[in-house]
């Protein structure tokens, strides 16, 4: 698909979902690159995980806001809130919306349904509903690997049929998708999904099993390795999904009109994904090596007897893999950082961070 040009560069760029994990290092980058403009942030602030952290993140984009010729908002609110969103847009008419706010985690779906229905369903719609009535030149959105589901075809294609979801989460992330493609066909709104690959990196989410796994081996406590090790994962570094993320934000998709005279929709779908799915155990294994690396574990730490096999959870999948041949295709980028230069990076923030 053709891709009109976005200059960043004056535009009001609003990021939901900062300072959240994705969010947090976008408005960073953004912050450091662009030579005018304003960067809105836009978060509830919500604790499905510690606040502390988030609020560490809002530090770090105020700091970068401070040596910035760009003008850094933040805003509280929940995306639910009709009111607020519309408010946000009548207000600073953002010219490219990155949508990252959602209620993330596989596992915690099952068990609080309603935090998923609020934040990724309404809370989309009312950012589609905005975009709609403060016409904006790109939405960028961030959509999940997990809608891939139980695909036995690895590497996982854009061009994959995604109809059988594994939990509500992946459900709810591919609604996301439907509801962008039907805004793009009615109301011409140029949209990117991005598929994005098991993120990681400093300042992650507490609940992703790298972050998690951290805590309890530091604790001296044992980590559980899920369907016996038998996983394989493509790990994506937070400063590649950034990368990514940012050079779509420069490429809508290309406005244009279908024998029938009505819009064709300016809608496309990407993976950001390495492509080099990592064994579960082998990354644990360097996991822990740069623990050690990092003085957060001893040097004679005994790793087996801190390691439980257990076996698959409900809603998981045994492989994740992207084909990223669209990303490179069309914006000339593909994810290239490897969990060792990865997991080193992270582990000197945690050391850094919980001293």
């Amino acid at each position: 698909m053709g891709k009109t040009p976005v200059v960043l560069d004056g535009k009001t760029i609003l990021v939901t979902g900062s300072p959240g994990f994705i969010g947090a290092w976008l408005v960073i980058r953004l912050l450091k690159e662009l030579n005018g403009g304003a960067v809105v942030s836009f978060d509830s602030m919500n604790d499905y995980y510690e606040v502390s952290l988030k609020q560490w993140r809002l530090k770090q984009i105020e700091e970068a806001a401070s040596h910035s010729p760009v003008r850094h908002v933040f805003i509280r609110g929940n995306l639910a809130d009709r009111a607020i969103v519309r408010q946000t847009f009548e207000t600073y008419r953002p010219g490219v919306v990155v949508n990252l706010a959602a209620q993330a985690g596989v596992r915690y779906s099952i068990d609080h349904p309603d935090a998923y229905i609020e934040s990724n369903i309404i809370g989309f719609y009312n950012i589609l509903e905005a975009c709609r009535r403060y016409p904006v030149e790109h939405l960028v959105y961030a959509s999940s690997s997990s809608v891939y589901g139980g695909n036995k075809k690895v590497p996982f294609s854009t061009e994959d049929m995604v109809d059988h979801p594994v939990s509500l989460y992946a459900a709810t992330k591919k609604s996301d998708e439907l509801l962008a493609h039907s805004y793009a066909k009615l109301y011409n709104i140029p949209s990117t999904a991005l598929r994005l690959f098991t993120v990681y990196g400093p300042a992650g989410r507490p609940d992703m099993f790298y972050y998690s796994a951290t805590k309890r081996l530091a604790a001296g406590e044992k980590i559980q390795i899920f369907n016996y090790g038998d996983c394989m994962r493509d790990f994506t570094y937070i400063d590649d999904i950034v990368e990514g993320i940012v050079r779509v934000m420069k490429g809508a998709p290309e406005k244009g009109v279908g024998e029938d005279g009505l819009p064709l929709p300016p809608y496309a779908v990407y993976n950001i994904g390495g492509g080099q799915p990592e064994n579960l155990l082998d990354f644990v294994s360097t996991l822990q090596e740069e623990l050690v690396r990092a003085g957060i574990l001893p040097e004679d730490y005994d790793f087996e007897a801190h390691r439980e096999l257990v076996g698959m959870q409900p809603g998981d999948v045994p492989v994740t893999c992207a084909d990223s041949k669209g990303l490179e295709d069309d914006y000339g980028f593909r994810p290239g950082i490897d969990i060792h230069e990865g997991l080193r990076r992270f582990a000197q923030w945690y050391k850094a961070y919980y001293g």
